[in-house]
C-alpha cells in the first residue's frame, strides 16, 4: 500500500472508532484525557467479551490501543483523520497472527509508551513486521523499542516510502531536537568478548535499556531480521552517565541480519553502536549526531560499506565519526571490523569534553579500513587518532589495523601521542593513501552535500574492496561514501526524503503549500506563496505554482531550506511570479540527467514546450553574503537591493565563500520580466552568491532578459547552457570574481531577439576594485538578429572589468554582429589599463578562435585586433564550419590546460564548450539544441 493513498478521508472515516470506552493510559504527566479504544486483549479476544476468536480467520489481532488524545493531536496537525495506536509493554505471541507475526500497518501511526519489547529474552518470540511508509514515534526518552533475542524485526521500507521512527514533535510539526525519544535496540545471540570464552551461557545487560535487555551468545550468524530504508530521527537519551540510548543499538547481532539504507539523524548519543556480534551494514547515513556516529566494541567483527557521516552544519554538538574499541575481554580477542567507502565531514564544535573529530581507535581494536575520505573545516579536531593501548599499537605494526586507498584533508590530520606509532608515517606508507594539504582541499572535488563532483579525482582513486577485503563488499573505484550515483537521494532526511509523509493534505500537497485545481486537469497541483520560514520539500509527482513573489526565508532571519526533488516542475503564470532565496537561506535543487528539475511558465506546463515563450513568468533570484564593489569597502554591513525583485530582496556582505545551496540539473525556461527600464528579472540572478554554492548542469532557455547575471560574489559554475536568450546570456558586474567552465551559448535558431553572449563590467565601486572572473571553454553561436537597439554579438567588456578567458569559440552566420569588443569609447581607464598591461593583472584571451563576419569592433584608439592576435594560441577566421559542427568543436586549436591555472577547472584538450558527441554533457536533459 503506497503512503500517498493511506490517509484519504473516505477510507479513514470508516476505519476509525475514537469513542472513549476504555481506561486511561499514562502517556504523559499532567491531567490529560488519554481515553482509548481497546481492540484486543493480550489473547486477541474482543475487549467487550464477545467471541473469543477460535476461528483464526475471524480473530482481530490488531495490536496496541487506539488513543483518542494522540489521534486528535495528530489529526489536528494534518487536517485529516489519523488513528494513533499506542504500543506498551512486551509484544508476544498473544498479539501475533497464527504465524507469530505482529504487523504495524502504514494506515496507522504508532506510538511507543515506555520500553516496548518484541518478545521476551529467548521466550515468547515473535516477528515485528513494519510496512513500508509506516511512522512510529516516541514522546520521551523513556520510550524506546527493544527486539529481544530470538525475536525479529522485519522493517523493510522502500526508497519512495521509508519507515520513519521519530519524535512526537516531528510528527505534529513542533520544534525538533536530539533526545526527544529513546531509540531502537536490537539484541542477538552473537559473540562478545565480555561473554564467557568457554561457550557457556551469556546474557550481557545492554546499555540504555531497562534491566533484562540482554544479549550475547555463540552464533555470529544469528538473524534478528531486516532494517531496510529506515530513518531514525531525534532519539537518544542518557539514563545515567555512560549508560545511554543510541539511535540504533546492535547488541550481539549476527550476520544473518540485513541492514541496508538506514539513517540516524540528530541523535543525542551515538548514531549506531555495535556491541560485539558480526552484523553487516551497507548504505548508512549518520547526520548531526551529538556523540560518535559509529561506535564499536565488545569484539565487533562486522563489515560496513557506504557510510556517510556529516556533523551538524550549524557547528553544534558532535564528536567522532568513528570511535572503535574492544572494551573488555580476556586481552587476546579484540574488535576487528572491515569498513569500506566512508566519508566523514566534521564541523567546528569544540568544548572541554568533546569536539568534532574523524576517527579514534582505542583499546583492544583492530580494523581493516579502505576508501575513507575524512575532512572538515578549519577548527575541526584531528582527523585520525589511535590510543596508546598496547593492542592497538601492536595492531598498527603487525597488519591487524590497516587503512588503504584513503584521503585525509584536515587542518589537524593526526594526533600521535608521545611514544606511539607515528600516524602520518603509518598512513602515507600504506597503499593508495593521500594526505592532501588543508589549503588544497578544494581539489577533492567535494560538493557541499558530501557527494563528489563529476570531475573529482576521487572517483577513480579508490581500491576494490571486493577483492582486497571481502566478497561482502561491492566493487567500485571511488573514495568516500558517495560516488557517481547518490544513493542517499529520495529516502534520507536532508536528501529529499525522510520527512513525515503524513504532512500532506488530502490532495498530496506538502504542508506549507496549498492544493489548487490541477493545472493540467489531472496532476496534483500545489500553490506556494509568501515567505517560506521553515524547511520545505517539493516532492516529486506534483506540480508547484508560484503565486507572486515567493521568498525562501527572510533576509538573514527565519532562514529555511527549500529542497526540490528530482523531476519536480515549478511554474509561474505571470511576471509577478518569481522565486527569491534570501541571505542565510538555501535552495537544494538536486536533479539528475534523467530527472532534471524544471522552473518554467504555466503555458509550457499546459501546452508543451512550443507553447512556452520568453517573459511568461519571472525567474529565480539567489541572494548571498558575498562581496560587491557597491558595498562599503571598510567591511561594514552591506544590504544592496537586487534588481527585478520587490523591496527588501537584498544581497551583499564580506563572505565570498558563502553557500546558498545547490543547483544541479536545473532548467529555467520562459522567464524574464521588465519591472521598469533597467530593472528586469533574469533567468537566474546571483546577488552576492559565494563559492560555497554548487552550480552545475544548469540551463536557461528563452528568457526575456539576461540568462544569468552575477552581481558581485564569487559563485562558480560548470556545465551551463544558455539558449534563445533575448538579452545578454551571461552578464557580470559589481566586482564578480567567480569561475565558469563549459558554457554553451546558442542564440535563437529563428534569428529572433538576441544580444551579447557576455556583457561584463564592474558597475560601480571605488574606482580601484573591478570584476575579475575566469572563463574557460565557452562556445558562442550567434544569429542574425539586428535592430537599432540590440543585435546578436559575442563578447562585450565594459567599464571596470577584468577577465581571464581561455579556450573560447565565438562564431555565427553572416549578419551577426561583432565577435568581440572592449568598449573603450567612453574612456574607461580601468578596462584600458587591464588590456594594455598597465595593471598587474591583465585582461587575457588565449587559445581562442573568433570566426565572424566582423570579428572585432575596434572602439576607441587601442588596437584590439593586434591585442587579440598577439596573445597565445589565438586565431581569426570567417567561417563557422571551420570551428563547430552543430555545438561540437571541430577546430584543432591547442587548448590551454586551465587545471594548471586554478584547481576549480577540469583539464581539457579542446577549445569550446562541448568536445564531441561522445562527450556531450548537454545530452538528455537540455532543450532547444536539436
Amino acid at each position: 500500500m503506497e503512503l500517498k493513498q493511506l490517509f484519504k478521508a473516505s477510507a479513514i472515516a470508516t476505519a476509525l472508532v475514537l469513542a472513549g470506552c476504555g481506561g486511561d493510559i499514562n502517556i504523559s504527566e499532567g491531567d490529560i484525557d488519554n481515553s482509548v479504544t481497546n481492540t484486543t486483549n493480550n489473547n486477541g479476544s474482543d475487549s467487550d467479551g464477545g467471541d473469543s476468536g477460535s476461528d483464526s480467520g475471524s480473530t482481530d489481532t490488531t495490536v496496541g490501543e487506539s488513543s483518542t488524545f494522540l489521534s486528535g493531536e495528530v489529526s489536528e496537525a494534518f487536517g485529516q483523520d489519523v488513528e494513533v495506536r499506542v504500543l506498551t509493554g512486551t509484544l508476544t505471541a498473544d498479539d501475533a497472527d497464527d504465524q507469530g507475526v505482529i504487523t504495524l500497518t502504514n494506515d496507522t501511526v504508532w506510538a511507543l509508551e515506555g520500553p516496548v519489547f518484541v518478545g521476551n529474552d529467548k521466550a515468547d518470540s515473535v516477528t515485528l513486521e513494519i510496512e513500508e511508509g509506516t511512522i512510529i514515534f516516541g514522546r520521551t526518552g523513556a520510550d524506546y523499542l527493544v527486539v529481544a533475542r530470538d525475536s525479529k524485526i522485519e522493517a523493510e521500507g522502500t526508497a519512495s516510502s521509508p519507515i520513519i521512527m521519530t519524535s512526537f514533535n516531528d510528527v505534529v510539526g513542533d520544534e525538533v531536537g536530539a533526545g526527544q525519544w529513546g531509540g531502537v535496540v536490537i539484541l542477538g545471540n552473537a559473540t562478545s568478548t565480555k561473554c564467557p570464552q568457554d561457550g557457556s551461557d551469556c546474557a550481557l545487560q545492554v546499555e540504555g535499556a531497562e534491566e533484562g535487555a540482554v544479549f550475547g551468545g555463540t552464533d555470529d550468524t544469528d538473524n534478528s531480521g531486516i532494517l531496510k530504508y529506515v530513518v531514525v530521527k531525534y532519539a537518544g537519551f542518557e539514563i545515567a552517565p555512560d549508560n545511554e540510548l543510541n539511535g540504533i543499538t546492535f547488541g550481539g547481532v549476527g550476520s544473518g541480519t540485513e541492514v541496508d539504507y538506514v539513517q540516524v539523524h540528530s541523535n543525542a548519543d551515538d548514531g549506531v553502536e555495535f556491541f560485539g556480534g558480526a552484523v553487516n551494514a551497507k548504505h548508512l547515513v549518520l547526520t548531526s549526531n551529538q556523540d560518535d556516529s559509529v561506535d564499536w566494541d565488545n569484539g565487533y567483527k562486522g563489515k560496513l560499506q557506504y557510510v556517510y557521516v556529516q556533523h551538524a552544519s550549524d557547528n553544534s554538538d558532535a564528536n567522532r565519526g568513528i570511535e572503535g574499541d574492544g572494551d573488555g575481554g580476556d586481552g587476546l580477542e579484540f574488535s576487528q571490523p572491515m569498513v569500506a567507502n566512508m566519508t566523514v565531514v566534521g564541523n567546528t564544535f569544540d568544548t572541554a569534553d568533546a569536539d568534532s573529530e574523524g576517527l579514534l581507535l582505542r583499546d583492544q581494536t583492530g580494523a581493516y579500513l579502505m576508501n575513507f575520505l575524512i575532512t572538515g573545516p578549519e577548527g575541526m579536531g584531528e582527523c585520525l587518532e589511535m590510543d596508546t593501548d598496547e593492542t592497538v599499537q601492536a595492531n598498527l605494526s603487525d597488519g591487524d589495523l590497516t587503512m588503504t586507498y584513503s584521503v585525509i584533508s584536515c587542518a589537524e590530520p593526526f594526533n600521535t601521542p608521545e611514544g606511539a606509532v607515528n600516524l602520518e608515517t603509518w598512513f602515507t606508507e600504506q597503499d593508495g593513501n593521500q594526505l592532501i594539504a588543508f589549503e588544497d582541499r578544494a581539489n577533492l572535488g567535494l560538493n557541499i552535500d558530501g557527494s563528489l563532483t563529476s570531475e573529482s579525482p576521487l572517483l577513480t582513486a579508490g581500491g576494490d574492496a571486493s577483492t582486497l577485503l571481502d566478497t561482502f563488499f561491492e566493487a567500485n573505484t571511488f573514495v568516500g561514501a558517495v560516488g557517481e550515483t547518490d544513493w542517499r537521494q529520495g529516502w534520507a532526511f536532508g536528501f529529499g526524503g525522510g520527512t513525515i509523509e503524513l504532512a500532506q493534505s488530502a490532495s498530496g500537497c506538502p504542508t506549507g503549500t496549498t492544493s489548487i485545481t490541477p493545472v493540467d486537469g489531472e496532476t496534483t497541483t500545489c500553490e506556494i506563496s509568501g515567505t517560506i520560514t521553515s524547511d520545505l520539500t517539493l516532492t516529486e509527482g506534483n506540480l508547484y505554482a508560484l503565486s507572486g513573489a515567493v521568498f525562501v526565508g527572510g533576509d538573514k532571519e527565519n532562514s529555511a531550506i527549500l529542497t526540490v526533488e528530482p523531476g519536480v516542475t515549478v511554474y509561474g503564470a505571470s511576471g509577478n511570479d518569481y522565486l527569491v532565496v534570501s541571505r542565510d537561506s538555501e535552495i537544494n535543487a538536486n536533479g539528475t540527467a534523467s530527472s532534471p528539475i524544471t522552473f518554467t511558465s504555466r503555458d509550457h506546463v499546459t501546452g508543451g514546450l512550443e507553447a512556452g515563450s520568453a517573459g511568461q513568468w519571472g525567474g529565480m533570484i539567489i541572494l548571498g553574503n558575498g562581496e560587491s564593489t557597491k558595498c562599503p569597502q571598510d567591511g561594514s554591513e552591506c544590504s544592496l537591493q537586487v534588481e527585478g525583485a520587490q523591496e527588501g530582496a537584498v544581497f551583499g556582505g564580506t563572505d565570498n565563500t558563502d553557500s546558498s545551496g545547490t543547483l544541479r540539473y536545473v532548467r529555467v525556461m520562459h522567464g524574464g520580466f521588465e519591472i521598469a527600464p533597467d530593472n528586469e528579472l533574469n533567468g537566474i540572478t546571483f546577488g552576492g552568491v559565494g563559492s560555497g554554492t554548487t552550480v552545475e548542469y544548469v540551463q536557461v532557455h528563452k528568457n526575456a532578459d539576461d540568462g544569468v547575471e552575477f552581481f558581485g560574489g564569487a559563485v562558480n559554475v560548470k556545465y551551463l547552457t544558455l539558449t534563445g536568450i533575448q538579452d545578454d546570456s551571461v552578464d557580470w558586474d559589481n566586482g564578480f570574481e567567480g569561475k565558469l567552465q563549459f558554457v554553451l551559448v546558442k542564440h535563437a535558431d529563428d534569428n529572433s531577439d538576441a544580444n551579447r553572449a557576455i556583457e561584463g563590467d564592474g558597475d560601480g565601486g571605488d574606482g580601484t576594485a573591478f570584476s575579475n572572473p575566469m572563463v574557460a571553454n565557452m562556445t558562442v553561436i550567434g544569429n542574425t538578429f539586428d535592430t537599432a537597439d540590440a543585435d546578436s554579438e559575442g563578447i562585450l567588456l565594459r567599464d571596470q572589468t577584468n577577465a581571464q578567458l581561455y579556450n573560447i569559440i565565438v562564431t555565427g552566420p553572416a549578419g551577426m554582429g561583432e565577435c568581440f569588443e572592449a568598449d573603450l569609447s567612453d574612456g574607461d581607464t580601468t578596462l584600458l589599463a587591464n588590456m594594455d598591461g598597465t595593471n598587474a593583472t591583465q585582461l587575457t584571451l588565449e587559445s581562442s578562435v573568433l570566426a565572424c563576419e566582423e570579428n572585432i569592433n575596434n572602439s576607441g584608439d587601442f588596437d584590439q585586433e593586434a591585442w587579440f592576435t598577439a596573445q597565445t594560441g589565438n586565431t581569426l577566421l570567417d567561417n563557422t564550419a571551420t570551428v563547430v559542427n552543430g555545438i561540437y568543436t571541430v577546430n584543432d586549436t591547442v587548448a590551454t590546460d586551465v587545471s594548471t591555472i586554478d584547481s576549480f577547472f577540469s583539464s581539457v584538450d579542446f577549445i569550446g564548450a562541448v568536445k564531441d558527441a561522445d562527450n556531450d554533457w548537454t545530452a538528455g536533459w537540455t532543450v532547444g539544441l536539436e
